[in-house]
């Protein structure tokens, strides 16, 4: 009863001052415990018990609170194999609420000076938590190319985990992929820094009407050498500079971002979370970044354990502190041995004092002091709604790309028979990709669901064989299916999906062991080629071998090999990881129902000899074996309409040029403008996007689309229009 009238004395006080001298109040009688406390953020799903209707709180938690009152959360509503809640044991949207209010007013009126605590969850497609509107995976974001409705969808997943009382939701994740070999490609936006950028930032702008987008993972963390996961960044300054930082700068300059996690690797030998010269000198200084600085999961303890450049896990605690990284996801370090660095003389108590008023600053921006608590009722009506289902479904069907198509595409009246054939047509959580709850199987649409339930065609259905395992197959099953049939939709791929008796590391990252899941895409499984793997390669050459139509469907999580699917296949299309509504996306492409215009955001390689293959690196010659560019390139992806560009004009400050759908299909086409360099102080890129705009067009329409160029320092006879639309 003390701690409670005096934390609501000293709220009172608080009220009464301008938020500068609120911070300075709260800081005048923080002990130091309670100054690291404000900087820890350790994992949460374990800080709460249910049975039944019951939800109360842990022992682990209370004990916390009352030896060192936390700052901050993670993941306490998370669901997933790893933290061991299913649909039946973890927190739905009502008791999510229930749960985030009772640790909140402990922390409020059970804590000596009663600051609130933060609440961190996963964001990257979605709300990772029972009940909430899953979209497709960060790769199939970007093959929208569309702002727009990216930060429509930013907005749904920023209110859906502020509704149940979470405040800063982890993503969007703007790492440049260039190595599709490394595990988590499916996470990036592509390879390119400027869409990367473009398109984070309109999430980021969603995100942020509701909650703190956290800017993943800074830097150049998707350049691993050998594909490996975490593995050190091969890149000096000057490509870190043009490739890998404008993303994270776009973002923070342009999307106001509040808070940037910093990467599990090193650049040149330094850990990210080490990197004064990157947090403080780049980010906070040259970008005048005025949120807060996470350190991944177990990165602080990172630079003790894994890269050595700490002698203990004091001066791990040190460095990163040293090096501006407010807050310490884990905890492990700062609420453990901050206190001993301070004592040692590796830090001093102002270094402690900028990173707690960093963390007090975002919660009063929040309103937190004001108003800490969630409506549950509000939680349950709002969240997983068929409005927010409804942007899952667009987002899905923009980001679908059409690869190849002989004019089988999309189905006729004369096909009357279709057979779904293959390891993820009629799997659920291999259409979700990685960071995502389990689900109510009714609440997602299958390939084979979609197609279905369209009610227009007789559909049989074999799987054939698994993604990996070998001995999951039946394609003689598969082949009798197909040969009846008018035409086939053979849908394979890989799988990012998670299961309860797959090992983890206290990352969370998947251990690569003897079971034999689906998964091979994932935080963790990093792959030594792009090769389909269990039988698929021989399904596939089997069905192609009966002559039959055959669309095939990739679902995956990363580029892959397409070589055999390209030659043999009537048409091609790929759908990454499509989230809930993918089936019902693939169903509206195949009928005609919607006219498929994803562009790639990666490059597609032939082979793995090729990589890294990315569009705008300086040009080279050919290979011995094969060409040098890719199988399907960057801003690639075709349309059922056909679209015809006009001369390149330019008008002072502005690009303009004319765009016509001359097909017999509406459409929409995404304008790329791109520029080279004939003269540059550095050899860095070969060209560059520099402006996009995605049009509808109906069929017989023309518009004149038009970009600004100025402070865009490029000759203006190097601009040029790439319509990959066009064979």
């Amino acid at each position: 009863m003390k701690r409670w009238a005096l934390a609501i004395l000293l709220l009172t006080v608080l009220v009464a001052c301008d938020k500068p001298d609120k911070i300075d109040q709260l800081l005048s009688q923080m002990t130091i415990e309670e100054k690291c406390g404000q900087l820890t953020c350790p994992i949460g799903f374990n800080y709460y018990g249910k049975e039944g209707d019951s939800i109360w709180l842990s022992e682990d938690f209370i004990s916390m609170m009352d030896t060192m009152p936390l700052g901050s959360c993670w993941a306490v509503l998370r669901a997933d194999p790893w933290s061991q809640k299913t649909v039946e044991t973890g927190l739905h949207p009502r008791e999510s609420a229930k749960t985030l209010n009772l640790m909140q007013r402990y922390a409020v009126e059970n804590t000596r000076l009663g600051i609130p605590l933060l609440f961190c969850e996963e964001t990257p497609h979605g709300h990772m938590a029972i009940g909430t509107t899953v979209f497709p995976a960060g790769i199939a974001q970007a093959s929208t190319w569309d702002p727009e409705l990216l930060e429509e969808m930013g907005e749904v997943m920023g209110r859906e985990i502020r509704l149940q009382g979470a405040h800063v939701g982890y993503g969007p994740v703007l790492d440049i992929a260039r190595d599709p070999r490394w595990s988590r490609v499916e996470e990036t936006m592509g390879e390119d820094p400027y869409l990367s950028g473009v398109l984070g930032t309109a999430v980021v702008k969603g995100m942020q009407k509701h909650v703190v987008a956290t800017l993943k993972h800074m830097a150049a963390y998707g350049i691993p050498q050998g594909g490996h996961n975490a593995a050190t960044a091969d890149v000096g300054p000057n490509r870190l500079m043009h490739d890998y930082l404008p993303s994270f700068e776009m973002a923070v300059k342009d999307g106001h971002a509040g808070a940037v996690m910093t990467a599990y690797n090193t650049i040149d030998g330094v850990p990210c979370t080490a990197n004064r010269w990157l947090i403080e000198e780049v980010l906070r200084q040259s970008w005048d970044f005025k949120g807060v600085v996470f350190a991944d999961l177990n990165a602080i303890n990172a630079l003790y354990a894994t890269h050595h450049v700490a002698a203990d896990p004091a001066e791990a605690a040190a460095l990163a502190l040293k090096a501006g990284v407010d807050i310490d996801l884990g905890g492990y370090n700062y609420g453990g041995f901050l206190k001993e660095a301070l004592q040692r003389g590796m830090v001093t108590e102002s270094d402690i004092d900028r990173a707690v008023r960093h963390v007090l600053q975002l919660k009063f921006d929040l309103g937190l002091f004001d108003n800490p608590y969630v409506d549950e009722d509000l939680a349950e009506q709002e969240v997983g709604t068929p409005e927010n289902i409804d942007i899952a479904h667009q987002v899905a069907l923009e980001s679908a790309i059409l690869l190849k198509n002989d004019g089988i595409l999309p189905f006729d009246e004369n096909i009357n028979k279709v057979a779904v054939i293959g390891p993820n047509a009629e799997n659920i959580y291999n259409q979700l990709g990685d960071y995502t709850a389990p689900q109510d199987p009714v609440g997602v649409v299958t390939m084979l669901g979609g197609i279905c339930s369209k009610n227009r065609v007789e559909v049989t259905y074999a799987k054939g064989c698994a993604v990996r395992d070998e001995n999951d197959a039946d394609i003689e099953e598969a082949l009798k299916t197909a040969q009846k049939a008018d035409v086939v939709v053979l849908v394979v791929g890989g799988s990012s999906a998670r299961d309860f008796k797959t090992s983890y590391e206290d990352t969370g990252a998947a251990i690569v062991d003897a079971h034999v899941s689906d998964m091979d895409c994932g935080e963790g499984y990093d792959r030594s080629s792009l090769k389909l793997l269990g039988r698929q390669e021989e399904l596939m050459q089997r069905i192609y071998a009966l002559e039959k139509p055959v669309v095939t469907v990739y679902v995956c999580g990363r580029p892959m090999d397409m070589n055999l699917a390209s030659e043999k296949s009537n048409a091609l299309l790929l759908l990454w990881y499509p989230g809930m509504e993918g089936g019902s996306a693939l169903a509206d492409i195949l009928f005609g129902d919607y006219n498929p215009s994803g562009k790639l955001p990666i490059s597609i390689p032939r082979s793995v000899g090729q990589i890294p293959v990315y569009y705008s690196q300086p040009v080279t010659g050919d290979y011995v074996e094969e060409s040098a560019k890719p199988l399907y390139p960057f801003g690639y992806g075709l349309s059922y309409t056909q679209f015809e560009y006009g001369e390149l004009e330019i008008n002072g400050n502005e690009v303009v040029v004319t765009v016509s759908n001359v097909g017999d299909f509406d459409g929409d086409e995404v304008v790329q403008l791109y520029a080279r360099q004939k003269v540059s102080e550095l050899s860095l890129s070969s060209e560059q996007l520099v402006a996009f705009q995605r049009v509808h067009l109906k069929s017989g329409e023309t518009k004149t689309v038009s970009f600004s160029i100025k402070g865009k320092d490029f000759p203006v006879d190097e601009f040029h229009f790439l319509s990959p639309s066009v064979e």
